[in-house]
């Protein structure tokens, strides 16, 4: 009996060693999507076409890759301790280091020490983020992040260069400039913020009315191939927004109402 128990277990090891093969593979991938991404921007590659641009799209597939290997390690029962390590390492790669160096090549050397430091700055809150993270796993709820993710800072930079490119702006004006200068430090401070932002994890909606969220998923699809560059910028920007307002309510609700003077303080 024991003989029988010793091999089911060597058995289930072997399927689950092998289950784990598939969630790491798509985890490298995306990594493999940052180092390219930093490539190009850099110059030491050159495509046809602006090598920003094609850096950009890199982060943003990265992005996908890491959207799904967690998914699929559950579904294979596929999930460890290593996948989560090597996750979180892939992550400061392709939506720490590579975004700071795509932003910095494509806009910032043109700041000077400012424009190191906002690069620097954000990649240190991106590896402050993903340490907090991975302390705090398993100990926050899954209905929001605390604190800006890091692929979402990452996504707002790839989506940036590909709604400037596709609109033909002009990044040289001053007011453009610093908006974006700034949206880094911003960035930043949000991903080691404690405000709140929806993980999209639980989705009630999609589950009541499934026939509904097919229809506007086919919309939405439609829409995104047609506009993606201006889309998917819109719909970085509208998070972002959302997470901040929501915590500014939050704080403004949560505040203590002052109590009002008596009559003789009035006096």
């Amino acid at each position: 009996m024991s003989m029988l128990s010793n091999k089911q277990n060597k058995l289930n090891m072997t399927l689950r060693h092998r289950n784990i093969i598939l969630p790491n593979a798509i985890t490298i991938l995306g990594l493999f999507c940052g180092v390219y991404s930093i490539m190009l921007s850099v110059g030491s590659m050159n495509v046809k076409g602006d090598n920003f641009v094609f850096a950009a799209y890199l982060l943003i597939l990265a992005a996908f890759f890491d959207g799904i290997d967690g998914k699929v390690a559950r579904m294979v029962n596929g999930t460890s301790d290593f996948g989560v390590q090597l996750d979180s390492l892939s992550d400061m790669v392709s939506f720490g280091v590579a975004p700071a160096i795509l932003v910095y090549e494509w806009f910032l050397k043109g700041f000077g020490r400012l424009g190191i430091v906002a690069a620097f700055f954000f990649i240190a809150s991106g590896a402050l983020r993903l340490a907090r993270f991975n302390v705090q796993s398993g100990k926050i709820s899954n209905v929001y992040f605390v604190g800006l993710p890091i692929p979402a800072a990452a996504a707002f930079i790839a989506t940036s260069v590909l709604f400037i490119y596709e609109l033909n702006l002009d990044l040289t004006k001053a007011a453009l400039s610093i908006f974006f200068l700034i949206s880094i430090y911003v960035l930043a401070f949000l991903m080691v913020s404690t405000v709140p932002f929806y993980s999209f994890k639980k989705v009630s909606f999609f589950k009541a009315h499934p026939f509904q969220t097919l229809v506007l998923l086919l919309i939405f699809i439609s829409i995104l191939v047609l506009y993606f560059e201006i889309v998917s910028f819109i719909m970085i920007i509208t998070y972002i927004v959302i997470g901040i307002l929501m915590a500014l309510f939050k704080a403004l609700k949560g505040k203590p109402k002052q109590d009002e003077p008596s009559e003789n303080e009035a006096v």
